[in-house]
């Protein structure tokens, strides 16, 4: 590998719009590492982008065991010796999520210890190599369900997804977003919000708008050549908090 080939990780990347993230990064001559809790999704994830050509790696990552985390980050120390692009994209939904009427607590506690703690503790894990970096990227992926702003205009097509967990979940990540950006804005690393839209993938149970492919491209452009950092943006552009 070059020595100035620039690392990635992007987790919760072995299908979906993580998987298509990790592939267009690779497709840019970034060296992709793959983060996933299932080591056979990991060998599939890794044949499927190798078959292309495409230069990744994989790492075992689980948000929720916070071992697994400090484990994913002295694998990638040792390695690489820096990061230099950080994709913050696992995250979960739950059955029991719902309206704040009806969500089951329960659920809440399990969608916010993966989408909001979980990518605190791989954020904070993975700082010390984004400083090693002459240009760190984290691009979280957040929705438009996480904007307080939109959630509460009735005009809005989002207005009735009443789901008090992930949206919760999607607002505190924006939360962390603005509150990293300036703790580190004299460091040069840069982080961003990035709503992809409503995208076919399991997560949305293939209801979305758009393909994992299109879903990609926003986060990917952010990862690769945002100079701007503490923003929420969608295709369209900046979206309200």
């Amino acid at each position: 590998m070059p020595n100035d080939t620039r690392i990635a990780l992007v987790t919760g990347s072995n299908k979906g719009i993580g998987l298509e993230i990790a592939r267009q990064l690779a497709q840019a001559g970034i060296h992709v590492i793959i983060g996933v809790r299932n080591s056979e999704r990991a060998k599939a994830a890794i044949a499927d982008l190798a078959s292309q050509g495409l230069d990744v790696a994989s790492v075992r990552i689980d948000l929720t065991d916070h071992t697994s985390i400090a484990a994913a980050a002295e694998m990638i120390r040792n390695r690489y010796g820096q990061l230099d692009i950080l994709v913050n994209n696992a995250g979960i939904v739950d059955p029991q999520d719902g309206p704040p009427s009806a969500g089951a607590p329960e659920a809440v506690r399990r969608i916010m210890d993966t989408n909001f703690v979980g990518t605190i503790a791989v954020t904070q894990a993975m700082l010390p190599l984004l400083r090693q970096s002459p240009k760190g990227r984290i691009v979280n992926l957040s929705s438009a369900l996480g904007s307080l702003a939109v959630m509460g205009d009735r005009s809005s097509p989002y207005y009735s997804a009443r789901l008090i967990g992930y949206n919760a979940s999607k607002a505190a990540l924006n939360m962390l977003t603005v509150q990293l950006a300036a703790e580190l804005d004299e460091t040069g690393i840069v982080i961003n919000s990035v709503a992809p839209g409503y995208v076919k993938t399991d997560l949305t149970e293939h209801a979305g708008f758009i393909s994992a492919e299109e879903g990609a491209r926003l986060p990917v452009h952010y990862a690769l050549n945002s100079e701007e950092t503490g923003l929420f943006v969608e295709s369209a552009g900046r979206m309200p908090w």
